[in-house]
């Protein structure tokens, strides 16, 4: 498996900084946050997305993929959030990154209702995804939580271009085993976010393994089942001004992966 973490966790940070960072902890990969906040998001005309791409082949650091914020379950036009993940499709097409990140965001909606709006959204967006070759990954968040949740959008969806981003939080925070995530989301899997808590109530980021995160459980499965994919590292800094920088956790953090990977081997 290869490790990336996103720029969630050292928010507006420059990118040649981002790549300096990851170059020297060891990462193959970074996802980018894809919003006005950052240096990465949809506005960006075309030299600047040339930059971009050119520098990350430059430090030999992947894009994994775009973090886009379109809730692909929520009330109201379709058009709009169609328009927005077309953005952030183009925007990935041109950075050279294989997915890009949607939210559910069903809100107090009915599930039935919720989980129609997003199939209906995904599968039309599957079509222009597929002539771009960039993937749309929902994410297991908000209203569609867990593994079971998000299988219910994308069985009604069914097209290769739209997987399944696995969130081992908010799995667990919906009362799902690892065990059962996978079995749900394995055959749509795009990659797995992992990341630390300290409980339910306290979702401040820690450190990967200093927290009641089942990661051990969630790599060794991976593991088991052969499979090769990403796993990045969300660290939740942007919302959460107390949490310990970073830059400093990443090595430490990369090399608890390796040692959850060493053992599950």
């Amino acid at each position: 498996m290869k490790l990336a973490f996103s720029t969630l966790g050292v928010p507006g940070l420059p990118l040649t900084d981002v790549l300096g960072l990851a170059t020297a902890h060891g990462y193959h990969g970074v996802e980018l946050r894809a919003h006005p906040e950052e240096p990465v998001h949809p506005g960006l005309g075309p030299a600047e997305r040339a930059d971009v791409a050119a520098g990350f082949k430059a430090a030999g650091v992947e894009i994994l993929g775009l973090a886009g914020y379109a809730r692909v379950a929520a009330p109201g036009e379709d058009e709009p959030v169609l328009a927005e993940i077309r953005a952030l499709l183009d925007l990935a097409r041109d950075l050279g990154a294989p997915f890009v990140r949607v939210f559910p965001g069903g809100g107090e909606q009915s599930p039935e209702e919720a989980d129609a709006t997003a199939a209906r959204r995904l599968g039309t967006a599957a079509e222009y995804a597929a002539d771009l070759g960039v993937r749309i990954l929902l994410e297991t968040h908000d209203s569609h939580r867990t593994g079971a949740d998000a299988i219910r959008v994308l069985g009604l969806v069914g097209h290769r271009q739209v997987g399944a981003l696995w969130d081992v939080m908010h799995t667990w925070l919906g009362g799902e085993q690892p065990a059962e995530s996978y079995a749900a989301l394995s055959p749509h899997l795009g990659y797995v976010q992992v990341k630390d808590i300290a409980s339910a109530d306290d979702t401040t980021p820690l450190p990967l393994g200093a927290g009641v995160l089942p990661l051990t459980d969630c790599v060794e499965i991976l593991s088991r089942h052969g499979w090769d994919g990403w796993l990045c590292w969300e660290y939740e800094k942007r919302w959460y001004a107390d949490a310990a920088p970073l830059p400093g956790l990443l090595t430490p953090g990369r090399e608890h992966l390796a040692r959850l990977l060493s053992e599950s081997a």
